[in-house]
């Protein structure tokens, strides 16, 4: 907490009551009791206005530098918060300070000045890389982007085990396995490689395919989703995570007897003004 000068007033803000910091402690939260984030598994990040951080923190009292294998400077000046490698969502309510941390791009692009978090000596997400080329992916096509979140959903999961991974057939499942879907999601899902994580290799993988799509599934691992809020991206998985969850329960009772029709969705995308992906509906 520090003060502050609002009109001539002395006020103190503390950080932990920033909107921010109150949203990163209720989407960890909710994402471990959903069971998608066990231990450390998983991470977020959230891009910040600049204005909204200095609110809270002195942009001038850096913490100290953590360097980073990747070339940010595409986003150097930006701030985000991010949750903390090896740290457990379970953990973030109870102790937000240790778990996640405030950080702005050095102007060096190759490394984060540390402003707030991570007091006990830790550091962001090993897959901050990814999430970066992700944000700067997505700013690419949509500059009101503001969210990257990873998560192991566990329904999503188990059908990259059973269900082709061609991301058209893995997206027509989802959309005949939910009304909401096609609506939610219209551009549809992507699917890479399977690759090692917290590697540059696939978060270049990751950022491409989010050009295109705001869900791409890791196989054998969990999805990674984008958006301009966190309603919007923890909406965006979970639909996708509920129809890949009817599609379990589907298989599991002797499979698909009637579904969605490509007529039925035609008619749906026109009745809420959403346009399918090209090529992804027999018609």
């Amino acid at each position: 907490m520090r003060p502050i000068k609002n009109g001539g007033i002395i006020v103190s803000k503390n950080i932990l009551e920033a909107p921010f910091v109150k949203e990163m402690v209720e989407v960890t939260t909710n994402l471990y009791h959903h069971g998608w984030d066990e231990r450390n598994g998983g991470n977020v990040t959230y891009l910040l206005d600049e204005k909204a951080v200095t609110e809270y923190l002195d942009p001038t009292k850096v913490v100290r530098n953590i360097p980073m294998d990747f070339d940010g400077s595409a986003i150097k000046g930006k701030y985000f918060i991010v949750t903390g490698s090896g740290k457990y969502f379970k953990n973030v309510k109870n102790d937000p300070a240790c778990n996640l941390g405030v950080l702005r791009v050095a102007d060096d692009g190759q490394s984060v000045d540390l402003l707030w978090g991570y007091t006990d000596g830790g550091k962001p997400t090993s897959e901050l890389p990814a999430h970066l080329m992700s944000h700067i992916a997505r700013l690419s096509v949509d500059p009101e982007n503001r969210i990257v979140m990873h998560c192991h959903a566990t329904h999503l999961l188990a059908m990259t085990f059973s269900h082709d991974l061609d991301p058209r057939a893995f997206t027509r499942t989802l959309w005949q396995m939910c009304t909401e879907c096609l609506v939610v999601f219209p551009e549809g899902v992507s699917v890479i490689p399977w690759l090692i994580p917290g590697s540059n290799e696939i978060g270049k993988a990751t950022a491409e395919k989010m050009k295109e799509t705001r869900l791409v599934m890791w196989p054998q691992h969990g999805v990674y989703g984008v958006g301009r809020d966190m309603d919007e991206v923890y909406g965006l998985i979970e639909t996708a995570e509920k129809a890949a969850q009817v599609y379990t329960y589907v298989q599991a009772q002797g499979g698909i007897k009637q579904t969605l029709t490509d007529e039925n969705l035609k008619k749906l995308a026109d009745a809420f003004g959403v346009t399918p992906r090209a090529g992804y509906l027999n018609l």
